[in-house]
């Protein structure tokens, strides 16, 4: 539970994830630390994040809900091996199908997503979840699902 307050600090930095309340942050860690993963600094501290859950109606499916990383970490490829990591971890779980959304604007997602499917030979459907007038603010953009499927097998690390 400790992390929250970092990964909320990470996420709002990031400006391009909607930032949630840093209490959700805080119950993030608590209650789906099992599906989510934080990559720590040499201090010890949280420099990177993905959070998830297994989705209560299709509990082989792992849905990703942020992923981020402080702006000095950047480049280096933990967003990916974060992912990597997170799935193979969650494998003998039953997790064959990965999650997303991603808006159309955010090319890093898209790239994170797409090469994380090229990586396990899977396929990456993408179609519309929620159109962008379904937003009260009346300003965001459509979030575009990406399933990802299967994510078990070739390319997972052992």
């Amino acid at each position: 539970m400790e992390d929250g307050a970092a990964i909320w600090r990470i996420a709002r930095d990031s400006e391009v994830l909607d930032l949630n309340s840093s209490y959700s942050y805080l119950l993030w860690c608590r209650d789906f630390a099992a599906t989510s993963l934080v990559a720590r600094g040499e201090d010890g501290g949280p420099v990177a994040f993905v959070t998830g859950y297994l989705r209560p109606d299709r509990p082989g499916t792992l849905v990703v809900w942020q992923v981020a990383v402080d702006r000095e970490h950047r480049g280096r490829g933990l967003a990916a091996t974060l992912l990597d990591a997170l799935t193979a971890r969650l494998a003998d779980r039953g997790v064959h199908t990965v999650e997303t959304t991603v808006t159309p604007d955010n090319t890093a997602s898209d790239r994170l997503f797409t090469s994380f499917a090229r990586r396990r030979g899977a396929s990456l459907e993408r179609e519309v979840l929620f159109d962008g007038r379904l937003f009260p603010e009346g300003t965001h953009e459509p979030e575009m699902l990406y399933r990802i499927r299967p994510v078990t097998g070739a390319g997972l690390p052992d």
